[in-house]
């Protein structure tokens, strides 16, 4: 079947078609087809009634069919270009007022009406602007005058200095500057002597120091404020005071109490789909497809969007085609064991991100499991390897 937008334009006709019976319909539906009548949504009302689409070029080719199987027709709707313009009928002024406001539209979307800059932290609005329209960028100018993004782009990564990306992109009347501000590294504050001391109680399992002492090996036990690294290096005559640094991870046991339902609730598609269509005109959208539809109590929309070009222009017209997708909410019982799979799935999870960085759970086991008022409720034990080091400031007598 053609495209809708095509077939808007060469317009189209709902019509109903009455038999002596269903014979009749089927012979003249099949004798359409046979000579390549554009025929679509054709739908068995009753047994000598159906319903269906054609094109106006096709319509007043049915009536030696009709003739021909007795059948009779007529039309419910008219779609489409062919039969707006009737409408119109002798209301010229109309056209043309109607004609103006288009062109007028389309040359109030031809130009940038707004600049806008996003992203810069360090670099000021002003100076932003200022380079831009060194590069043409300004208010009040015609799309078709600017350089392709990509150069726009380019040009102002070379005019503003500090900065490691920068995006031009255009919406409607609008054209957007994205700025990416490079980091440069921060300055590290002098750090007075301090020692690296366990965060958890814990079993050693890693420990590498790269600078001060060691006071721990691997398989020893510690309890949260030991040292570990020690900034005190050298010996009783011989000390001096560093800034100790170094990982050391060890074993760490946490308790969790977890609680999930039996009936958990889960998104699912009906299959019920609708289709609206929308001529877009710069920053505007006329729907020309889809007036009747009901919106979906709960729906999924899908947007397919397409722009008009004219070489390397992109022009302020487009194509927008929306696909809504009911979906309903479902019930979906858990037996136990799926229940205290998917509990210990999510308090592992939820550890590992209180744990930080190359955490991993070593051993789990539940402590106590009961199953009351339709949720599972259970006491777990995770064993989890960990970084445990923190800082802590060395105080000098005297201080």
């Amino acid at each position: 079947m053609q495209s809708q937008w095509l077939l808007a334009l060469r317009g189209y006709a709902t019509i109903e078609l009455r038999g002596s019976g269903p014979e009749a319909i089927e012979a003249l539906i099949n004798a359409a087809v046979d000579r390549k009548m554009t025929i679509w949504d054709i739908r068995i009302k009753q047994r000598q009634v159906a319903e269906l689409k054609i094109v106006i070029a096709d319509f007043f080719r049915l009536k030696p069919l009709l003739k021909e199987t007795g059948c009779r027709i007529r039309v419910k709707e008219r779609h489409g270009l062919p039969f707006m313009l009737d409408r119109l009928g002798s209301r010229q002024l109309f056209v043309a007022g109607l004609i103006c406001f288009v062109a007028g539209l389309y040359l109030l979307s031809a130009v940038i009406w707004q600049v806008k800059v996003e992203g810069n932290d360090k670099l000021t609005a002003t100076e932003v602007l200022e380079a831009a329209r060194a590069e043409g960028i300004r208010t009040m100018q015609w799309k078709f005058k600017l350089k392709e993004t990509d150069e726009l782009s380019r040009g102002l990564h070379s005019r503003l200095p500090g900065t490691s990306w920068v995006g031009v992109e255009v919406k409607g009347t609008q054209l957007i500057i994205k700025i990416v501000e490079s980091k440069q590294p921060e300055q590290k504050e002098l750090q007075s002597p301090r020692h690296l001391v366990a965060t958890h109680n814990a079993v050693i399992t890693q420990i590498f120091a790269d600078k001060g002492k060691p006071m721990v090996k691997p398989n020893s036990v510690v309890r949260k404020g030991d040292v570990l690294i020690s900034g005190v290096i050298g010996d009783e005559v011989h000390q001096q005071t560093v800034v100790a640094n170094g990982k050391v991870k060890g074993l760490v046991w946490y308790t969790a109490n977890v609680e999930v339902p039996l009936t958990q609730m889960h998104k699912v598609y009906t299959g019920e789909t609708q289709r609206r269509d929308y001529l877009l005109i710069g920053g505007r959208a006329l729907k020309l497809y889809g007036y009747r539809q009901q919106d979906f109590e709960r729906e999924e929309i899908i947007e397919d969007r397409k722009t008009l070009h004219f070489r390397n222009y992109a022009l302020p017209f487009g194509w927008l085609k929306e696909r809504r997708m009911q979906v309903s909410e479902q019930e979906q019982a858990l037996d136990q064991a799926a229940a205290r799979s998917l509990g210990l799935e999510r308090a592992k999870a939820d550890l590992l991100m209180e744990a930080g960085a190359e955490a991993r759970v070593v051993d789990q086991k539940i402590l106590h499991e009961k199953t009351e008022n339709g949720k599972v409720y259970m006491e777990t034990l995770f064993e989890v390897e960990q970084y445990i080091m923190e800082e802590k400031a060395i105080v000098q007598q005297g201080e």
